[in-house]
């Protein structure tokens, strides 16, 4: 019975020092911090953003209440930012927190999320309108991950434009996603409104950077003689996918013929990046609606439209699939492809003096079960044009 007894004590005891290390292992739980500059949240601890990010630990949430915030922000935790419908982070001016990790330009970010994971930013619209930023530099973006990793989701991102002297600068972009020195981002962007910004809407680059890009809606400023844009940009070595977004009106206005035009705009740009998923999108009025400038791409099910001067969807590289996509109104064609070894397959195309484009020495590409609509002549091999030359990606 002694026994008996020492053994079940033993057991209690083996059992309860489980239970301590588990309760030690997961740390202490996380605090919500309120943040409120009104009477919406009379118990908030804090009356700006920023000091709420400093005070948070790894893992806190911070709740943004009603009001208006003119501050920027710049976050290295893993912090859970959760803003109420009528929050808005307006700054009074954008000042450099940053430098580009890809070509060394400063940057003036609204909100700089640095060497950080799991960073959730939630409900909150970011406006630019009060920038302040006089000259091409430094370079504005709304909300910027640099080496981090997290989620941007039921965000509007606005206003994120030059004074009109400095329309033509490089500058201007919503979300921006880099990583570099051998680190990595892992960013989630969805259901977010981005609008009136100058040069690009999204833009994930860089090798290491996973951009999961989805359900967003993404607006150009219509014509413009200023900054070529393009609406949602994967490149120079980033992966992943854009899928089910609405893109449209990014157009470069002084590109009206094939000939001579020295620039374009597009809605979704995949350049000098391989594998990479373009679905279920929905995009239009652009000089070119999806353009790949890159291998093994699946571009798959979209709906693409109004193309003007080239086409809504252009593949130029090697072992890219456009399938049962729906493209209407191109501008000189539909599809182009440039490339060996690609695949058009199943789509619906209507309504463009020329159905599919293949580039004079391609080899190896297939073109099946393709519905042709209004179009005087379904398959022409030109003479190659590299349009990439002349589209101007965001870096």
């Amino acid at each position: 019975m002694k026994l008996h007894n020492s053994i079940v004590l033993r057991s209690g005891l083996f059992g309860f020092l489980l239970i301590l290390t588990a309760h030690a292992s997961l740390g202490a739980p996380s605090s919500k911090l309120v943040v409120s500059n009104t009477a919406a949240c009379p118990h908030a601890q804090y009356t700006k953003i920023q000091d709420a990010i400093n005070a948070a630990s790894p893992g806190d949430e911070i709740v943004i209440c009603n009001g208006i915030y003119a501050e920027q922000l710049s976050i290295n935790k893993s912090l859970d930012i959760d803003a109420d419908s009528g929050a808005f982070l307006v700054p009074a001016s954008i000042q450099q927190n940053a430098t580009s990790l890809a070509t060394g330009n400063a940057i003036a970010a609204a909100v700089l999320v640095s060497g950080a994971t799991n960073v959730s930013i939630s409900g909150l619209t970011v406006d630019g309108i009060n920038n302040g930023i006089t000259e091409c530099a430094p370079r504005l973006i709304g909300v910027y991950f640099q080496n981090s990793s997290g989620s941007l989701r039921h965000a509007a991102i606005r206003n994120f434009t030059l004074g009109a002297a400095l329309n033509a600068c490089q500058s201007g972009t919503g979300v921006f996603v880099e990583s570099g020195g051998g680190q990595t981002s892992d960013v989630e962007i969805s259901d977010c409104s981005i609008h009136d910004y100058q040069k690009n809407g999204i833009t994930a680059n860089e090798s290491g950077t996973t951009a999961k890009i989805h359900n967003n809606v993404v607006t150009g400023i219509g014509p413009t003689p200023g900054a070529a844009q393009n609406g949602i940009q994967i490149g120079f070595s980033a992966g992943g996918a854009i899928r089910e977004n609405v893109v449209a009106n990014n157009v470069w206005s002084p590109c009206t013929a094939v000939a001579s035009c020295v620039a374009v705009a597009t809605d979704i740009l995949v350049t000098q990046s391989d594998n990479v998923r373009v679905t279920d999108n929905t995009a239009g009025i652009s000089q070119v609606g999806i353009f790949v400038d890159g291998n093994n791409a699946e571009v798959r099910n979209n709906k693409v439209s109004a193309a003007s001067v080239f086409e809504n969807i252009r593949l130029q590289g090697n072992g890219n699939r456009a399938a049962e996509n729906t493209v209407f109104n191109g501008g000189d064609a539909d599809i182009y492809v440039q490339g060996n070894n690609n695949s058009v397959v199943r789509n619906s195309i209507s309504e463009a003096p020329i159905g599919i484009l293949e580039a004079m020495g391609s080899a190896g590409n297939q073109f099946a079960g393709n519905s042709f609509f209004n179009v005087s002549v379904t398959i022409q091999d030109p003479a190659a044009t590299n349009l990439s030359k002349r589209v101007v990606p965001d870096r």
